[in-house]
């Protein structure tokens, strides 16, 4: 995995033009795929939950947070995803905190399979750019401090399809502050669109007070994690950037933290982060523990809750 080009979030910039002929193309194969795909409907309730703009955006918490709510009113969701050897740690992050995590190679299949299963309803994560399956309801996260970059989809910029695909979405989750010119922008493209807000609330930041940090990031939006911990009045001393699903080795941990021994400071990471090195077992590693919260939650849920009735 790469880090995220600066251009991609540039309104305008000379490689996003070199690069639109190619852009060009995979429009085209996106309109050529979406036109020839056989749609497969099935008898289990899908809610989608995905991005358009490329990694970073919260749809695997807001997908843990679903999970959960719905456990919680009775019913039994189940998370489905697609397997890939590059993304254990957010299928580890998931099966900490919700059990129903169904891993697959095929969502097609694994749809058939979870028809004829006790559960009631399924939470895809991350499938919105899979036109074989019919949703039910898509929902589209956004955060507030990327939104749609330059607007440009890949690799001219950081769209995985062009903002027009909100047509075809019920709900947009943005997760920061209101943006009334963004809800007009993407309420023009789709006037049905319901749009809420969400934010994460550090559950652990007192240990973290008054003291001298590096903080780690190797997710798709870094600049988010640092935000936060900047926010919430947290000392940065250093800030270290790997690729997004960077696959961490114990010899580069350990590197760091015997940097941040020289430089009396402790060492703090995201939980997504902290997955893929919970094994080597060091102590000298915290992570910053968070909750999502949805304002106007009760809309969100009854909109889901509904597919079920």
């Amino acid at each position: 995995m790469i880090n995220k080009p600066k251009f991609w979030d540039k309104k305008k910039g000379f490689y996003a033009f070199l690069l639109f002929p190619i852009t060009l193309l995979i429009l085209f194969f996106i309109f050529l795929k979406k036109k020839i795909s056989r749609v497969h409907k099935f008898n289990i309730p899908i809610v989608c939950v995905g991005n358009i703009y490329v990694g970073g955006t919260g749809k695997t918490p807001l997908s843990i947070y679903l999970g959960k709510e719905l456990t919680n009113l009775g019913m039994k969701p189940v998370i489905l995803r697609k397997f890939y050897e590059s993304h254990k740690d957010e299928h580890n992050l998931i099966k900490n905190d919700f059990e129903n995590l169904f891993l697959c190679q095929s969502r097609l299949e694994a749809l058939k399979e979870l028809e004829n299963s006790n559960h009631d309803i399924v939470i895809l994560d991350d499938g919105l750019q899979d036109y074989s399956i019919k949703k039910n309801l898509s929902i589209v996260c956004f955060n507030q401090n990327q939104l749609i970059g330059n607007g440009l989809v890949l690799p001219s910029g950081p769209l995985r399809e062009n903002l027009n695909s909100l047509k075809s979405v019920q709900i947009v989750i943005i997760n920061g502050e209101k943006n009334e010119k963004f809800e007009k922008q993407i309420l023009k493209i789709n006037p049905e669109l319901e749009i809420i807000y969400s934010r994460y609330q550090p559950v652990n930041i007192q240990q973290f007070l008054k003291k001298k940090l590096f903080a780690i990031a190797g997710i798709g939006n870094p600049e988010n994690f640092f935000n936060l911990l900047k926010e919430n009045n947290l000392i940065i001393e250093k800030e270290i950037i790997f690729p997004d699903h960077h696959r961490f080795s114990y010899q580069e941990i350990k590197g760091i933290i015997d940097n941040a021994k020289e430089k009396n400071c402790e060492i703090i990471m995201t939980e997504k982060d902290f997955f893929k090195i919970k094994d080597f077992k060091l102590n000298e590693i915290n992570y910053l523990k968070v909750s999502l919260e949805i304002h106007n939650k009760d809309l969100l849920i009854n909109k889901v809750k509904r597919l079920n009735d």
